[in-house]
């Protein structure tokens, strides 16, 4: 189900690009492509079309997003999660150790600056 629903969506993506690239901004797109079609719908007709086709594919987008949701696949917890769970109950198990002293350079006598080279 959850495919059928992703292959759903795809479609919808797929024909709401179409769509979107038919109109014109201005309003001509497919009406002013298309002669024929103005005498039979009119030019306003067609775009009210195309504008009622766009907001339904975005509808359906959206809704069968979110439906989606219902009917994904279950994770399954894997061997990697289980055997970090354990690696963190062992760290807690654990007495704490006192921390160690900080790190410090052991201290030695500046270097004697070089002589100056004569020429």
């Amino acid at each position: 189900m959850y495919t059928l629903i992703i292959v759903l969506i795809v479609i919808a993506a797929i024909l709401l690009t179409f769509l979107v690239l038919v109109q014109n901004s201005k309003g001509g797109g497919l009406a002013a492509g298309f002669s024929s079609s103005n005498q039979i719908m009119g030019v306003r007709k067609t775009t009210d079309f195309l504008e009622k086709a766009t907001w339904g594919l975005v509808i359906a987008m959206v809704v069968l997003a979110i439906g989606s949701v219902a009917f994904r696949p279950k994770a399954v917890a894997s061997s990697n999660e289980s055997e970090l769970k354990e690696k963190v109950q062992q760290v807690q198990d654990e007495p704490q150790q006192a921390p160690a002293a900080p790190f410090s350079a052991p201290q030695t006598a500046p270097a004697a600056p070089a002589a100056p080279e004569k020429k």
